[in-house]
């Protein structure tokens, strides 16, 4: 019977393995939403990489497992973007091969003591570098970063706060490492199961150490959710449906309502007739409604999607106008060689414009709220920047009314718990079509969601909390001390090589003698 390392042999069944291995930290996230699978998800990847015969064999088992990984978190783009999905996670994955060379060189064949010992900090550090790398807004942005796996667990959201999600992917991968060493260097336990009790042993410090909300004051904030309007004229229905769940809202003492992304199709200048149904809600209901416009502008060319505030009297004048697109859904990077993907996908016929700075608006009675839209929701930075601005509460406005039926509109809600841990700010996570839903300071979940089946409007009592947590004073220091770690590694290693190439100095020849003739005197 043929071994498995005979069965791996075959460059294709290799590939296929590393591409499985990759996906299967993917079950970590919703909807399977297994937090602790993803503290061994890594493990078979990791074997699988640090077997290989050839660096450049261990390079690309980290490219076929990044695109597994890459696949499986957006496989729900499969109907939209067809087989443009599957370029975009060869893209995305080749980040992940300077990664594997990184596991074979610290863990192949029988690593030392020491080996080990870098290993548990290097692997996750280059895990941090790849994450760095994609979350640009050009390459996709920072969805299913391994970290926000960790969304629904208390204790890791208090470590959010300290270092971001940065610090929970840190971790994960940590974890990861070590159990694979446990599996498969037997000489090298000691170490790996120190290094096990040394992060536990820091992360419960942090835990214990990390400031906790201290919780103020509390808001009453409505999410307005009209479900899938679909069909001709589904602008105008959508407005009628969400116009008549607001005014059931009357008489409930709330102090803010939302409504989600694109839930306006027409710009409120060019109709003065929405304009002024808003303004009646908000006289109804006694609060400020944030709704979200999608369409083209009357006041400059393009198309945006923009948060407006609009109060009894009308738009407050307080607009944000989206910064961050999504890539091929709002616009097509480098359209004249890309834009063959609107011809075999749903993507973006014309560019979107954006916006040019976040904005803080007053939404009344000293209510600060700080308005994101759809995956902008993924950037910790914006959320961050937000909270240093002052805002109370921060919001985003989203749809996913495409992806109904997948695993996207739960893991887009559950972003927000992340960002609301960071940042020590409550977040709303409002949608058209679900998944809607509400988090307090700490991260933990301020009422039930409302899922994709849900239609209706809710109101959920917001706790506030004010002061700084050290995400929010030092940013992604996570981030940055991983790529000051691999720099300082590579550099050690090219003055090793250095000294290693360098040929040994020869001994110093003895000082000639002369033999002299008996008798002899020296000249003068």
């Amino acid at each position: 019977m043929k071994t498995l390392g005979h069965w791996l042999a075959s460059p294709v069944r290799r590939s296929t393995a590393a591409a499985l291995a990759g996906a299967l930290p993917v079950l970590a996230f919703p909807g399977p939403a297994l937090w602790w699978w993803a503290y061994v998800a890594l493990v078979p990847w990791l074997l699988l990489v640090r077997g290989a015969p050839t660096a450049r064999r261990a390079a690309y088992d980290g490219w076929w497992g990044g695109f597994g990984f890459m696949l499986g978190m957006h496989h729900w783009l499969l109907p939209n973007l067809h087989v443009f999905t599957f370029v975009l996670a060869a893209l995305l994955g080749a980040l992940w091969a300077p990664w594997g060379l990184l596991v074979r060189r610290l863990l192949g064949g029988t690593p030392s003591r020491r080996g080990v010992g870098a290993a548990l900090v290097m692997l996750p550090s280059g895990w941090l570098l790849a994450e760095l790398v994609r979350s640009w807004e050009g390459l996709g942005g920072p969805w299913g970063m391994l970290g926000a796996s960790q969304w629904q667990v208390e204790q890791a959201l208090r470590l959010a706060s300290v270092g971001g999600v940065w610090l929970l992917s840190f971790l994960v991968v940590a974890v990861n490492v070590a159990v694979a060493v446990l599996v498969a260097v037997r000489r090298a336990r000691v170490p790996a199961v120190a290094g096990l009790v040394v992060t536990a042993a820091a992360t419960s410090a942090v835990w214990v150490w990390s400031p906790r909300p201290d919780v103020d004051d509390r808001v009453r904030i409505a999410v307005v959710q009209p479900g899938v309007v679909a069909g001709p004229d589904s602008g105008e229905r959508r407005f009628d449906r969400e116009e008549r769940l607001t005014r059931r809202l009357a008489g409930q003492d709330v102090d803010l309502v939302v409504w989600g992304e694109s839930s306006v199709g027409f710009d409120l200048r060019d109709r003065p007739d929405l304009a002024d149904r808003l303004a009646s809600m908000s006289r109804a209901t006694g609060a400020a409604i944030l709704v979200n416009v999608d369409a083209r502008r009357s006041d400059k060319p393009g198309i945006y999607k923009s948060s407006v505030l609009v109060g009894p009297d009308g738009p407050t004048g307080d607009r944000y106008d989206k910064m961050r697109l999504v890539p091929f859904g709002e616009y097509v990077p480098a359209r004249s060689l890309l834009g063959w993907a609107t011809s075999v996908g749903e993507a973006a016929g014309e560019d979107r414009r954006r916006g040019t700075g976040q904005v803080v608006m007053d939404a009344g009675e000293g209510l600060r709220i700080g308005p994101m839209v759809c995956f902008e929701s993924a950037f910790p930075d914006m959320s961050r920047h937000l909270a240093e601005d002052g805002a109370d509460v921060l919001l985003a406005q989203s749809s996913t009314s495409t992806f109904q039926q997948s695993w996207a509109p739960a893991q887009h809600a559950s972003l927000a718990a992340l960002r609301a841990a960071e940042t020590g700010r409550p977040m709303v996570h409002a949608t058209l079509t679900g998944t809607s839903a509400v988090y307090g300071p700490a991260g933990t979940r301020a009422g039930p969601w409302l899922g994709t089946d849900t239609e209706g409007a809710r109101v959920y009592d917001v706790p506030l909390a004010h002061g700084t947590t050290p995400y929010v004073r030092f940013g992604d220091w996570p981030a940055h001390a991983a790529l000051l770690v691999l720099a300082a590694w590579w550099a050690a290693q090219g003055v090793r090589a250095v000294r290693f190439r360098r040929p040994a100095a020869e001994p110093p020849a003895p000082p000639a003698r002369t033999v002299r003739a008996s008798g002899a005197r020296p000249g003068r």
